[in-house]
């Protein structure tokens, strides 16, 4: 297998070295380069052509982001950010300008928040052969254009009252996508899991809340699970639910390093389906890895109502085709046609339930 060649793109001279043993500990990843600044950074990656790029926005003369409007125009390549807490905000600014993803670097370099830095940013690289910038590209033009058609949906027994939606790397303009295209009024609640470090889903879920008719937040210990509200996992732990009373509400639990998925879209579709039953759907978007196979097989168990995100618009195809591959599938779609599928959906079995 031929290496995996990364470009790394860095002011400061101790995170290039870094992140540079961080890479080179895997045989199968190659620094091809780094560079210092934006404009070096545009030099090197014409000449060396790199397969992935790691790249730092803050840097003086050519900034992270203007090298990256650059990129995708001139050479477009799967870039990882490379971001500190503090600049949780300026992440999603950089997905929505083709970013592929981003790990976060710890304030302090102590031996358990470095180790979880390599182990994210490794898996992350290695990842990088299944990922689709023509995809990436399509979801993104999407974002800027009309509305899509409705489609046809056949119906259940049962209201819905919850969509439990699962992604990974290309989530975040996946799910843009969806919750950008959902009504004011939409007749159930929505919990995702999307995975991602602690210190950055506030952001997420702010940004959002911003440009949705839907209430988006953070969830914490405690919030309901209603009508148009978005409960958003917080990075770093793990979201299920319980019954309290005639509510229920999500239970927010810490992780452990040993968990292979955080948060786990497992652990929500499974709570989801136990608790909610057949009034329960669930959604797997892009992503890496096989998590939300488990939780779609659970809800498809129960009753419920299952789709999953088509190989077409995939960014990473790897957690939809799990989910397929084992027939927890109901629906098969594009991107676009999938928040359609899901307000056609819930107001039909809405109806269905209130006769």
């Amino acid at each position: 297998m031929s290496k995996i060649n990364v470009l790394v793109v860095d002011d400061s001279a101790y995170s290039r070295q870094t992140i540079r043993k961080m890479l080179e500990k895997d045989p199968r990843i190659e620094v091809a380069g780094i560079s210092s600044d934006g404009v070096d950074a545009m030099a090197k990656t014409l000449k060396l052509m790199p397969d992935l790029i790691t790249l730092d926005l803050e840097m003086p003369g050519m900034d992270g982001f203007s090298f990256l409007r650059w990129l995708m125009k001139k050479r477009p390549t799967p870039v990882i950010i490379v971001s500190s807490y503090s600049d949780s905000k300026t992440v999603f600014k950089a997905l929505e300008l083709g970013a592929a993803d981003f790990i976060a670097k710890p304030p302090k370099m102590n031996s358990v928040e470095f180790q979880n830095m390599e182990k994210d940013l490794l898996s992350k690289v290695k990842g990088i052969k299944d990922f689709r910038m023509d995809r990436l590209s399509k979801n993104l033009k999407l974002l800027e254009g009309e509305r899509t058609q409705q489609t046809s949906s056949e119906s259940l027994e049962h209201g819905i009252e919850a969509v439990a939606i699962g992604a990974s790397t290309g989530g975040p303009a996946a799910l843009k996508i969806i919750l950008t295209r959902l009504p004011s009024d939409f007749p159930a609640g929505i919990v995702i899991s999307q995975h991602m470090p602690r210190g950055f889903t506030a952001s997420f879920a702010e940004r959002l809340n911003g440009i949705s008719k839907v209430r988006v937040k953070e969830a914490r210990d405690g919030d309901e699970v209603e009508r148009g509200k978005v409960l958003i996992c917080p990075g770093g732990f793990h979201m299920l639910f319980r019954k309290k009373g005639q509510r229920i509400v999500a239970t927010i639990k810490e992780s452990k390093n040993t968990d292979k998925y955080i948060p786990s879209v497992d652990m929500m579709m499974s709570s989801a389906a136990e608790v909610f039953g057949p009034k329960t759907m669930g959604v797997v978007l892009t992503g890496m890895g096989s998590d939300g196979l488990e939780g779609m097989l659970e809800i498809k168990k129960r009753g419920g109502y299952t789709i999953a995100e088509s190989e077409d618009t995939a960014v990473v195809f790897g957690m939809p085709s799990e989910v397929i591959k084992a027939g927890a599938a109901g629906r098969v779609l594009p991107i676009s046609e999938i928040p359609v599928e899901i307000v056609k959906l819930v107001r039909e079995t809405e109806r269905i339930d209130d006769l």
